[in-house]
Order: C-alpha cells, then sequence, then structure tokens
C-alpha cells in the first residue's frame, strides 16, 4: 500500500509540508469515522444518530507519508436562515473557504440524493479543489452509488470504506500531488489532542513542559454560554453559538494567543445531572467533557447569573477540585444583572458556604456576549495557573510545621501523643505534601483540613486544590544526610 511512499518519507525528513483538507457531505455519511482513522485517535464522536457533529474540529492526518490539517464539519443541510442548521451549514461553508481542498463524501448504500446535487453545485461554484469520495462502497450494496456518483460532475469518484479503511490508497494517490504543490508550507496544524495520551495509568495529568500551551477547559450547565464565551476570547465565530441549549457535543480544543500568552482551550459539552442524561450520544458528550477537565491545567465553570450555584454547578467544580486541577469561577452575563453590588455580595457568600474546598478561589463576572471582563477573567486563570504551580522549599515547610504544632499541638487519643517530624513538597500541579508522623492513621481529619487551610494562608495558595498525605516514620532523608557527613 502507498508506493512509492518510503522514498518520499526519506525526502521529506527534516521538512514536513502540510496543506489542509476538509471532509464536507449530508449528515451520517461517515465523516467523522474517516476523520477518525486519518488522525489515528478517536477524537471525534461517532454515532449512527446523524447529526452527531456541529463544530469545526481539527487534527493532524497522516496518509503514507502525507502530513496534512483534516478539518471535520458539520453535515451540511439546506438551511440558510439563523436556525441551528443555517448556523452549522455557515461554518461548515467557512471550512470549505479555508480548506486547501474538499473532500466531498456521499453514502454509497444511499446513492445521490438531492441534497448531494445541491452541495455538488454549491462547490463547483466556488471553484475550489474537491475530492468526490462514495463512502461506505464496500460490497455489492455501494456499487449502484458509487456508479451514480459520476452524474454530479466532478470528476471520477473514489470508492472508500471509512469503517473498513478501503481505499485509502486511491486517497493517496489524489492528494500527492496536492502535498507537492504546498511543499513550501510550513506543517503548523491547529490540532486537537488526544487526551487519553496526557493521563497516566493512575489518572493523573502528567507534568506538561512550559513550552506547551496552557490548557484550560470551560465547564458548566447548558446554556451556560460557554462557546461564547471562547469565541469571545477568540475575537472570531469559531464555535457553534445560538439559544438552544447542548449545542456544543463534544470537546472542541482550540489554540489562541491571548494577550501575549499562547492557550489550548476545550469547549465542553454542557453537563447535566446523571439522572437526566439518558441518551447514548449525551453520555458520550458529558464523557468527553470529563476527559477534558481531567486534560486541563486549569478548569474554568461558568455560571449563569440568573440561576448560579444549583446543585450540577457545584458537582462539576467539585469534580474540577477533585481532579486536582487550578480552579476559576466565571459567572456570565452580568450584563443582564440590575443590582450589581447586592448580587456579588449574594454570589460572594454562596461561594464560600457551598464550596469551601476551593475557598479562595477567584470569581470572575463577564459577560461573554460583550466581552467586559475578559481582562479579569485573564488575570485570574494565569494567577491561578502560577499558584497550581508553587513549589516550597522543604526548608520553609519544616519552619512552618513546628510553628503550627507548637501553637496547635495534633490531639493525644487515649492520651497517645502524635509526633509530626517532617515535612516536605512532593510534586506540583497541583502542591502535593507529605507528613511524615509517628501514628499517620490516629491524626483526625480536622487536623489535617487545619494544615492544608494554613498551608494555603501561609504560603499563598488561594483556592488551588492541595494534597497532604500522612505517613509512618521520621525523616526517609535523615540517615542519607548522615552518611554524607560521615564520609
Amino acid at each position: 500500500m502507498f508506493a512509492g511512499a518510503a522514498a518520499r518519507q526519506a525526502a521529506m525528513i527534516g521538512n514536513p509540508m502540510s496543506f489542509s483538507l476538509a471532509i464536507v457531505g449530508r449528515p451520517n455519511v461517515g465523516k467523522s469515522t474517516l476523520f477518525n482513522r486519518l488522525v489515528g485517535k478517536r477524537l471525534a464522536l461517532v454515532d449512527d444518530q446523524p447529526g452527531v457533529t456541529r463544530d469545526l474540529r481539527e487534527g493532524e492526518a497522516r496518509l503514507g507519508d502525507l502530513r496534512f490539517t483534516v478539518i471535520d464539519t458539520a453535515g451540511l443541510e439546506q438551511a440558510t436562515d439563523e436556525s441551528l442548521q443555517g448556523r452549522m451549514r455557515a461554518l461548515t461553508e467557512r471550512a470549505v473557504d479555508m480548506a486547501d481542498v474538499c473532500l466531498f463524501m456521499i453514502d454509497a448504500r444511499v446513492g445521490v440524493t438531492a441534497d448531494d446535487q445541491v452541495f455538488a453545485e454549491i462547490l463547483r461554484r466556488r471553484g475550489g479543489r474537491v475530492i468526490l469520495a462514495a463512502n461506505k462502497a464496500e460490497g455489492k450494496a455501494g456499487e449502484a452509488g458509487y456508479y451514480d456518483a459520476f452524474s454530479l460532475g466532478l470528476g471520477d469518484p473514489i470508492q472508500l470504506s471509512s469503517e473498513h479503511g478501503e481505499g485509502l490508497e486511491d486517497l493517496y494517490q489524489l492528494l500527492m500531488p496536492i502535498s507537492d504543490e504546498f511543499e513550501d508550507r510550513e506543517f503548523e496544524p491547529e490540532i486537537n489532542i488526544d487526551i487519553s495520551d496526557a493521563v497516566d495509568e493512575e489518572g493523573e495529568a502528567e507534568a506538561i513542559p512550559d513550552t506547551r500551551p496552557l490548557q484550560i477547559a470551560v465547564v458548566g450547565r447548558p446554556n451556560a454560554g460557554k462557546s461564547t464565551l471562547i469565541n469571545q476570547i477568540l475575537g472570531e465565530e469559531r464555535l457553534l453559538t445560538g439559544p438552544e441549549a447542548g449545542i456544543t457535543r463534544d470537546a472542541i480544543s482550540v489554540r489562541t494567543n491571548w494577550e501575549g500568552r499562547e492557550f489550548r482551550i476545550f469547549d465542553t459539552a454542557g453537563m447535566r445531572k446523571k439522572a437526566k442524561v439518558q441518551e447514548k450520544l449525551e453520555k458520550l458528550s458529558v464523557s468527553d467533557g470529563l476527559r477534558a477537565v481531567k486534560f486541563a491545567e486549569v478548569v474554568v465553570v461558568l455560571l449563569d447569573v440568573q440561576v448560579p450555584f444549583e446543585q450540577q454547578d457545584l458537582r462539576i467544580a467539585d469534580l474540577a477540585e477533585r481532579e486536582g486541577r487550578a480552579v476559576v469561577v466565571a459567572v456570565n452575563k452580568w450584563d443582564l444583572e440590575g443590582e450589581k453590588a447586592q448580587k456579588l455580595k449574594d454570589l460572594r457568600e454562596k461561594f464560600g458556604r457551598l464550596l469551601p474546598q476551593l475557598r479562595g478561589a477567584p470569581m470572575v463576572m463577564v459577560s461573554a456576549l460583550t466581552g467586559k471582563g475578559l481582562d479579569r477573567l485573564y488575570a485570574a486563570i494565569t494567577k491561578a495557573h502560577e499558584v497550581w504551580n508553587t513549589r516550597i522549599s522543604t526548608a520553609r515547610l519544616n519552619r512552618w510545621l513546628a510553628a503550627q504544632i507548637e501553637a496547635h499541638p495534633p490531639p493525644a487519643p487515649a492520651g497517645r501523643r502524635i509526633k509530626m517530624r517532617y515535612m516536605t513538597q512532593v510534586k506540583t500541579r497541583p502542591p502535593t505534601f507529605v507528613v511524615f508522623t509517628s501514628v499517620p492513621d490516629a491524626v483526625p481529619a480536622s487536623y489535617t483540613r487545619f494544615l492544608v487551610n494554613g498551608l494555603r494562608e501561609a504560603f499563598d495558595m488561594p483556592g488551588t486544590p492541595i494534597r497532604l498525605f500522612l505517613r509512618a516514620g521520621d525523616n526517609p532523608f535523615a540517615a542519607k544526610a548522615k552518611k554524607r557527613k560521615i564520609h
């Protein structure tokens, strides 16, 4: 397969090239299945239900030796108004205009439909490069539809099976000369990262190099304004928005430069109460959003000022804290609030009472529609990320621990005094500490909370999750230090 690919690959080493390919077609013709196959990861949600994809999703595609950006689009429908379908079509048409080549897919088992003919005419008028593919063409069931595709007047179609990977060599042969045309273009696609790759075996996010963009997940209930907020940050209508709740269905990542700093922002599907999440597709969407939270460094919990701190909001914020992510609470639609002073006072009181585990986390008032408050949101996110990466020296920690024990000694259950001998920080992201003590199981949870709250105050770590573990034993490094001193 892919004859001559090895020689071309050798010629491209150290100088990778790129073009962009937009996959377009009616709903449920297999666009997302092909997208996932080209990127080699299950990034896009796939379901038998038509219209699953609504936003544009980009990824780094590999086909033989070819490397290019592939764009998964919403299904084309004959709607040009401001309805949800009309706005989805507008986004898809934008992708067609941006892409270097379009792969127009039809369903070979259904054959050419009236909608296919309309969209073929649109692609002809736009005058760009178009590759016609008859998908689901495996077996006799797809033969008639394949031959029917010649009538669209877009050149000879290729026979594909996105699900089984058939016909990719024919696609390769058509893309190879296009790749050669763009050989001087640098390869810097806006890709979606596979969230699962960034999580270790214990479910903890692995450390991300400082050279990588700051990763943010925007989460909240449906219709809180998550996509609108991200579009405001981007300065363009990149994500599908509207009055309908639950427009976003899977975690879409976009990369942007915000105030001179690189960010990758994940827009997630609105999370409803578990009892209300019944459809298979919504379960997949929520699962995708939960993985985005695990991958993020900072989680922005977006609330609706008109119905803030409902049970689901509290669950989402608690989830982010339990996953060990830095949290920023953003209250949206602030421009609609009349009694701002009293509302702000009420919100701060409820925040401290309902989310004590996030005491001190920043709460920012914003308007995703007008962009007001984005400067404060940026400052809160970068500060939360800085605190999340806090590193405290062992010497400072042990001086602080000694002062805490002297002022408030741990309790003595059954008259047995608990000795706390040594403290050290074992990791950041989030800040994690270990205290070596004589009987860790006897230390009450209230005293552990006392130490955690003391750490927050003494070392200026408001709001960020703090992990504190108790271990039995003396200073584990004392023996090594003594040995070095002898030698």
